[in-house]
């Protein structure tokens, strides 16, 4: 079976001292590190997060506060600071990440209207990156996922996985939520459970 290992998101942003910073970020880096160097993928993908600086989910282009929820394309928006703003150090992945076996990127959330926690398509559903495409030309059967953050972009990824048709696993030591609340986090994992999602410890 040939399997891919999909990294979203290991970026500056995301971590200590990020504008957007997961607590405990910076922790899963070895594990993902050890994952990409021992094991046999056939295909080791990053995501990148990678806005234009007006992006809509941004609270300060909005006149709003981080926190605030608005309605955004027909749909919920959380306003978010401003993060991975193309061209900016916050966008580029983490310099401890090894990418020395990365063999594609995705970026997302270019569009300036929508936002994108899933690498396989935005959140309303129009567009799609074209990953699920990618994987299914490499004859990948198998996806496994880590990175940042869990109660986000590493949950609505997981769950579009299974939807594209892939077998798919979440590394439970490889992610961290945003979201400091336990009951965030465990509800995610839940939720994920339930859609078929293998959790691995």
């Amino acid at each position: 079976m040939r399997k891919a290992l999909l990294i979203v998101d290991v970026q500056n942003d995301f971590c200590e001292g990020g504008s957007l910073a997961v607590p405990a970020a910076s922790e899963i880096i070895p594990y993902i590190n050890e994952l990409t160097q021992n094991n046999p993928y056939d295909e080791i993908i990053l995501t990148q997060d990678f806005h234009p600086a007006n992006h809509k989910s941004f609270a300060s282009n909005n006149d709003r506060q981080v926190g605030d929820n608005i309605i955004l394309n027909g749909i919920p928006q959380y306003m978010w600071p401003d993060h991975c703003v193309q061209g900016t150090t916050g966008a580029e992945f983490h310099p401890q990440l090894d990418r020395s076996r990365v063999t594609h990127i995705v970026q997302k959330g270019t569009n300036t209207e929508i936002d994108s926690y899933s690498a396989f398509q935005d959140n309303n559903h129009f567009m799609k990156t074209g990953l699920g495409d990618y994987l299914r030309s490499r004859n990948i059967e198998l996806v496994e996922i880590v990175g940042l953050a869990l109660d986000y972009c590493v949950k609505y990824t997981c769950l579009d996985s299974v939807r594209e048709g892939f077998i798919t696993c979440l590394h439970f030591n490889g992610t961290r939520a945003v979201n400091v609340k336990p009951e965030n986090g465990r509800d995610t994992i839940y939720e994920l459970l339930q859609n078929q999602v293998s959790v691995l410890a």
